[in-house]
């Protein structure tokens, strides 16, 4: 989504990325290491847009609230940064979905996909808006979009209802490892929860979930039976932790189903168990063996 305008001068010094990338041949893009923004959801159908000020590249067009990323910034802090500059929008108030990469070779920028964690509105921060809008996903293609939102649109709305799950069978995956996790099976599911929290923190490929796009970040549930039970970790941010009080595999299963029913997709179970994964591959799940996680822990 190229901008070949920059905004007016910032009220402080300027940033290092705050200049132009120029191609090999002469195509400029505003942001020096690259440019990200961000797509919202609220969870109830309607997407934040940016109705852009007429100065900019492409004014009085649609688009995400977004910018040119700083020097050492990855492009989820830079569009959430951005967006908050220019929007309003919390930092903290927004679930990670998934990213798209634009790459031209000498400039990339990212759309970082996300949903409201909670209910806000948003309110115009800086001068590069006209308006932001809640707008309906049905009713976006009815307003001018910026050409380089327009494009990748498609794709993203076709994406909004992609919800990937990961299910982890904990004693399989600590099991599939001889490290001595039977001498202590709570500090090895501690050890196991602290990989798959610091997992979902940082999303996965998205070829591991057979999805388009750069990256994604699922919901995770991890089912804990027998004595990893007792482990006295807090539960992590980001998954769900189910404590088997009967049998683990049926707990799992239970736990597939539930997001199967729910809507979730692609279902991805974590386990080496041929039972177990003949059981979730029949109501739908995708099942993967250990290495899958630890390979990317």
């Amino acid at each position: 989504m190229p901008d070949a305008t920059p905004p007016g001068p910032p009220p402080g010094p300027r940033d290092p990325g705050d200049a132009w990338s120029i191609g090999p041949d002469g195509t400029k893009a505003w942001g020096r290491f690259g440019a990200a923004g961000l797509l919202v959801d609220d969870g109830d159908g309607r997407v934040l847009l940016q109705h852009r000020v007429e100065w900019s590249h492409h004014g009085g067009t649609w688009g995400i609230p977004g910018g040119a990323r700083h020097q050492d910034e990855d492009a989820v802090t830079a569009a959430l940064r951005e967006s908050a500059e220019e929007a309003g929008v919390p930092e903290d108030g927004i679930d990670l979905r998934h990213t798209a990469l634009l790459d031209l070779g000498f400039w990339t920028y990212t759309t970082v996909v996300g949903r409201a964690a909670r209910p806000f509105e948003p309110v115009i921060a800086d001068r590069e808006s006209l308006a932001l809008a809640w707008v309906p996903v049905d009713q976006v293609e009815d307003l001018p979009l910026h050409p380089g939102f327009g494009a990748s649109w498609p794709a993203l709305r076709a994406a909004t209802t992609t919800t990937p799950h990961v299910v982890v069978d904990a004693a399989n995956v600590v099991g599939s490892v001889p490290d001595g996790w039977w001498r202590d099976r709570p500090g090895a599911a501690e050890r196991l929860l602290s990989s798959v929290s610091a997992l979902a923190a940082a999303g996965l490929p998205a070829e591991a979930l057979d999805l388009p796009f750069a990256r994604w970040w699922p919901r995770w549930t991890v089912v804990l039976e027998g004595a990893a039970r007792d482990t006295t970790a807090e539960d992590p941010a980001r998954l769900a932790i189910v404590r088997a009080t009967g049998s683990g595999d049926d707990a799992i299963v239970e736990a597939a189903r539930a997001a199967v029913d729910a809507g979730d997709g692609p279902v991805v179970v974590v386990t080496a168990d041929r039972g177990l994964r003949a059981r979730v591959e029949a109501i739908g799940a995708v099942a993967h063996g250990p290495s899958w996680i630890r390979d990317r822990s």
